[in-house]
């Protein structure tokens, strides 16, 4: 039950329209709904202003299906990260709504968020490997109602690249950096600008990068103010944080 939902039910029982029985009946699955193999926390929404997530990796796919066909009941948007197609195909077949990003592996479904806020989020990325989890981040912001601006592959092999683009980067309210190999481009943004930088490493780069690992020490031990670090290729993460970050600022 979203927090609209409860709001109307409230309306409804001070107004004489809805008996308290019938009230209580509703607010079953009321702060969780439980499905034996998954209690899906319905009072995330009020607690955090968006919906609980699935996450679909490790999960089967009749698991995700029950989910969402658990969820769809109620007026929210639905969103499950760490996908594939094969999921979104059996997905589709209870919510036709439903639509998926390839990239960021993301299906959403349901009633989506108007913008919340008119600043800005930036989500860059050091290289074209780095796409795909600058794309969670990316979507799952928009998804939680902020404008987003990407800007990709501006690492600092040719650093250039990026100060072609400063005007995105002064202009952003929050701006997250993914980047794999030594994760040296959070340190730089970080030095660039006056709002807070999230960094994700990822696990692009080769042996010595221990598969994300030598990133997440560079980006733990930055030298630039005003860094927060998520966890290897946690793009989900970064979206979320900075999505509160963001609409926290208004």
């Amino acid at each position: 039950m979203d927090k609209n939902s409860l709001r109307q039910l409230l309306e409804q029982v001070k107004l004489g329209d809805l008996e308290v029985v019938d009230a209580l009946d509703r607010l079953k699955s009321f702060p969780y709904d439980d499905l034996g193999f998954a209690k899906l926390d319905t009072h995330r929404d009020l607690r955090r202003g968006f919906p609980e997530v699935i996450f679909c990796k490790g999960k089967t796919i009749p698991q995700v299906v029950r989910i969402f066909q658990s969820l769809s009941g109620s007026e929210r948007q639905i969103m499950a990260t760490r996908s594939n197609r094969e999921f979104f195909d059996e997905i589709q077949k209870v919510c036709p709504e439903a639509t998926y990003s390839e990239t960021a592996k993301i299906i959403l479904a349901g009633r989506p968020n108007k913008m919340k806020t008119t600043k800005r989020i930036a989500v860059i990325s050091a290289g074209t490997a780095d796409i795909s989890v600058a794309e969670e981040a990316a979507v799952t912001a928009e998804a939680m109602g902020n404008p987003v601006d990407r800007l990709f592959d501006v690492g600092v092999a040719g650093i250039h690249r990026l100060f072609d683009n400063k005007d995105t980067l002064f202009k952003a309210s929050v701006i997250i950096v993914v980047a794999g190999m030594e994760g040296a481009l959070a340190s730089v943004v970080g030095g660039m600008v006056d709002c807070p930088v999230i960094a994700v490493p990822t696990s692009i780069g080769y042996g010595a990068s221990f598969h994300g690992l030598a990133a997440l020490l560079s980006m733990l031990n930055c030298c630039s103010p005003g860094v927060a670090v998520m966890n290897i290729d946690n793009g989900f993460g970064a979206g979320y944080f900075a999505a509160i970050t963001n609409l926290g600022n208004d």
